[in-house]
């Protein structure tokens, strides 16, 4: 495969489908925001819309946390006990990713008798097993012409990471699980349904760990818009730029650096980090046998450059395009909780 250009990388990260699925939040959330009575204003609880999670204060100083993924019906179709597993996997990152830890799932299971609903069924379970999150109920219906999957997560966080408290100065650090594979022909790099889950569980406590010894306030995990596409909606909702350095994204060997871009990874995070702090939050991921780099400077710009190899390339300019936010109700950043 040649070697693209940042230009062409550019292009081809905005033309992906990750991308193509977050602009759709802007739509969504615009229309709904028109129907509230209270506007768009209404929407926000502790941390407005574009998280991981819903942040709902618990009176005792930390807060509840409400998430909920869906699952792309090709994938159900061609994979059901791996989507199944994720359907637990993606929200347990999700609250996480907030500085939480998780407190139990429901599902919502569409599907043509059991077909494919027993293996879906498996991988879920398998997940809530490892994972020690409890399937505490939801919603079945056995009559549908199609498959479909949607989970519901609930969890607690005593000290909020949200996409609202990037600050220019900060660095972004992205970490991540080298040590799995593609489940082909997906883009979904799985270092999860083969790890002892002990690692699993530990490996993720580091995030709340982060949040809770004042170490980071601004992280979010790595969607399916890949590693560059998830720090956008980052810098997005606090109202910041960056400049990204493609080069130094941790990357499995041997994988092209457009496929990684474009990939989900089952544990991936992008986090806005002090400089002060920067060492002691690496260390913590290296100590875990995590790849955790330095990728990129925040700033006042709004708007997102890549680097690679001495070449520099407009990816996104949130002043004139908005990303995942409604473009005429850009939240104000969040205090760091």
């Amino acid at each position: 495969m040649t070697q693209q250009n940042v230009h062409d990388i550019a292009e081809a990260l905005r033309a992906t489908r990750g991308f193509a699925h977050k602009r759709d939040i802007s739509d969504v959330v615009s229309a709904l925001g028109r129907s509230l009575p209270g506007g768009h204003g209404a929407l926000a609880q502790a941390v407005p819309i574009g998280d991981d999670c819903a942040a709902i204060p618990d009176g005792h100083g930390g807060y509840l946390l409400f998430a909920i993924e869906g699952l792309v019906e090709d994938f159900i179709v061609r994979m059901p006990w791996f989507a199944g597993y994720c359907g637990v996997m993606v929200n347990v990152s999700d609250i996480y990713a907030m500085g939480g830890r998780p407190t139990a799932v429901v599902d919502a299971l569409w599907s043509t008798g059991m077909n494919p609903a027993d293996d879906v069924l498996r991988g879920l379970a398998e997940a809530a097993v490892r994972y020690g999150v409890p399937i505490v109920g939801g919603h079945s219906n056995n009559r549908s012409e199609r498959p479909q999957l949607a989970v519901a997560i609930l969890g607690h966080a005593r000290r909020l990471l949200t996409s609202f408290d990037a600050k220019p100065g900060d660095l972004l650090v992205m970490a991540a699980d080298l040590r799995g594979a593609y489940e082909e022909p997906f883009p979904y790099w799985n270092a999860s349904t083969r790890a002892p889950a002990a690692r699993l569980r530990a490996d993720l406590e580091l995030l709340p760990a982060i949040a809770e010894d004042g170490l980071c306030c601004a992280a979010k995990d790595i969607s399916m818009a890949g590693a560059v596409g998830t720090a956008m909606m980052l810098l997005e909702c606090s109202g910041v730029g960056a400049r990204i350095d493609l080069d130094a994204l941790p990357r499995p060997d041997g994988v092209p650096l457009l496929r990684w871009l474009s990939s989900f990874p089952s544990y991936g995070f992008v986090l806005s980090v002090a400089p002060a702090q920067v060492a002691a939050v690496m260390a913590r991921f290296s100590a875990r046998d995590i790849a955790c780099g330095v990728i990129g400077e925040v700033d006042a710009t709004r708007q997102v450059r890549l680097r690679t190899e001495g070449e520099e390339a407009l990816l996104w300019d949130f002043g004139s395009d908005a990303f995942i936010q409604p473009s005429t109700t850009l939240q104000e950043p969040a205090a760091c909780q």
